[in-house]
């Protein structure tokens, strides 16, 4: 168990959820999803990390954010600290270059929770840069971008 996190690429918000609600299988020799004709195509992986306790805090704080922005209520968090998980968090231009500026000058929050292990700033210091990169090049094209995690 620990800290799972993940950005991905997609034409739409909830994308993530309907590809595996669709009737899929795995095909062994393709090493890849048989999606059924018309179905819901799998969003691409623009970034995995394990136990990025402080990136996770940061894109919790935008979410929360978010939430005071549009007036609603953060989701109960069932003892575990944190109702942030698995919860798909779309990032924007703006997001991107507020997220560089921290990773860039250290101000990723200190974050700790049960399974989310030590901070790993300046162990993922090169791939955050990369991701925001990638992340921008999406959004250039018209795509969405989106984090998510799991513990």
């Amino acid at each position: 168990m620990g800290l799972d996190m993940y950005a991905y690429v997609a034409n739409r918000a909830g994308q993530q959820n309907e590809f595996y609600d669709q009737d899929i299988k795995f095909n062994k020799e393709t090493g890849d999803w048989d999606v059924p004709p018309g179905g819901i195509t799998k969003p691409r992986e623009l970034a995995y990390w394990r136990k990025h306790p402080n990136l996770h805090g940061w894109m919790e704080s935008l979410w929360k954010r978010r939430l005071h922005e549009s007036n609603k209520q953060e989701p109960e968090d069932h003892g575990w600290g944190s109702s942030f998980n698995g919860i798909e968090l779309e990032l924007t231009w703006q997001d991107l270059d507020e997220l560089e500026q921290a990773v860039k000058h250290g101000g990723l929050p200190g974050t700790t929770g049960f399974f989310f292990g030590d901070g790993a700033d300046d162990y993922y210091k090169e791939q955050d840069l990369q991701f925001i990169k990638e992340a921008r090049a999406e959004l250039f094209l018209g795509l969405k971008v989106f984090y998510n995690s799991s513990w």
